[in-house]
């Protein structure tokens, strides 16, 4: 069985997407770090032991990478609405069994396994091909080298309570996301425009609701 690993909000830039974090959520995101030969950094916010938000921005300092850049960071869509704000842009699964889902469900469907690095951290990621993952409503699917990064973060006090997606083609998300042994994850509902949708919940008991659209 896969679970959620954690919600992604990219942005233009990190500076932006902290202070849209914070303002929004009343707590700054901690340093992450870059991500080498894939031209992407980040920043992170805790959500308890096994879930977190990642801040992921294109990265200054690092040449344009071979292949695109994760989440369509490189699509001119998604960097026009990052140009308004940051925003909701995908969510990633953990798996103990990478290989034996990618093997199942072969690499046109799961996507190829890369293996990737930040500081101390190390996993292996598989992003489905863009014709695959229904506009981010598939997740990548993530096994970490040891502990999961969530055990490495401050604990920001919010907590995901819900996560749901919305597309024209309902049935099909939904048997994807069974297939990956997130059925159970994600609440799916047909509707004329795909959009992912998070729910959090804050300590003091203030809700608050990301969507990419």
């Amino acid at each position: 069985m896969a679970e959620i690993d954690h919600i992604v909000i990219g942005a233009r830039t990190l500076d932006e997407g902290a202070r849209y974090i914070e303002e929004l959520l009343g707590v700054k995101p901690t340093k992450g770090g870059a991500h080498p030969g894939v031209g992407t950094h980040n920043m992170l916010l805790g959500m308890g032991a096994n879930c977190y938000i990642e801040l992921i921005a294109p990265d200054p300092a690092q040449p344009d990478p071979p292949h695109p850049r994760p989440f369509d960071l490189d699509d001119a869509s998604l960097k026009t609405a990052l140009e308004a704000e940051p925003r909701l842009i995908a969510y990633v699964a953990s798996t103990p069994a990478l290989d034996a889902v990618v093997a199942r469900l072969g690499p046109s469907h799961a996507g190829d396994i890369r293996a990737m690095t930040r500081g101390n951290l190390s996993w292996r990621m598989a992003f489905p091909p863009q014709r695959q993952d229904m506009d981010n409503l598939i997740p990548p699917l993530i096994q970490w080298d040891g502990e999961r990064a969530a055990k490495h973060i401050k604990d920001s006090g919010w907590r995901l309570t819900g996560l749901e997606a919305e597309h024209p083609d309902a049935v099909a998300v939904r048997s994807s996301l069974t297939a990956r042994g997130l059925g159970d994850a994600v609440k799916v509902r047909q509707s004329p425009h795909p959009r992912l949708i998070a729910h959090l919940r804050g300590r003091d008991g203030r809700e608050v609701t990301l969507t990419s659209a």
